[in-house]
């Protein structure tokens, strides 16, 4: 008996050895279950992140023959007086300036819909997509909560864009410059800051 036990444990170390070598291998290759790996940034032309500011005008049209922003469902009845529900669709020119007239560097699409029972707030999604210079054909996406009028300056998160904007993230701060009470058309100045490759 005095001979079978060294022999077992031999065998029992091999085994250990054989395990522990396996979850090193596991270990070591982070969990790689072959449908994601890790890139060359210098290969993808990702260099040093830039820090960009764009300031633009927002003009969203309610009013008129040609609105650039369309209730798309409206409040139910029994809502509360902030539209709760409601939903717009939009696809309002951004100009250089204030005037619908100036120079126009893109478009900002996408939706808001009246997201609070209490008080007005709107759920803002939206990409600001460029036309212009070296932008043109790329877009940065914003996301988030706005309170309206009732704060003098808003911000949104950018969570993301395409084209120049790939990875991008910053921030958006928008302040009314222009509102029509009646038409509820409105002119909202943007000044955008982009952190982006």
């Amino acid at each position: 008996m005095a001979r079978i036990l060294p022999s077992m444990a031999s065998q029992m170390i091999i085994v250990l050895f054989l395990l522990y070598s396996l979850s090193a291998t596991f270990v070591s290759a982070g969990g790689d279950l072959g449908f994601g790996r890790i890139l060359d940034k210098k290969r993808h032309k990702l260099r040093k992140p830039k820090l960009n500011h764009f300031h633009f005008f927002f003009h969203d049209i309610l009013s008129g023959r040609n609105p650039t922003a369309v209730m798309v469902v409206p409040p139910p009845s029994n809502t509360s007086m902030t539209g709760f529900g409601s939903v717009a669709i939009m696809d309002d020119p951004l100009t250089v300036g204030p005037n619908l007239s100036s120079k126009t560097i893109g478009k900002a699409q996408g939706l808001y819909a009246s997201a609070s029972q209490e008080e007005f707030a709107l759920l803002m999604v939206m990409n600001f997509a460029f036309t212009e210079g070296k932008y043109n054909g790329s877009s940065l996406s914003i996301l988030g909560r706005n309170p309206g009028a009732t704060s003098k300056v808003r911000e949104f998160p950018v969570i993301g864009g395409s084209g120049l904007f790939r990875f991008a993230r910053g921030y958006a701060l928008a302040s009314t410059h222009d509102l029509n009470i009646k038409t509820g058309d409105a002119v909202i100045e943007y000044n955008v800051y982009v952190l982006h490759y």
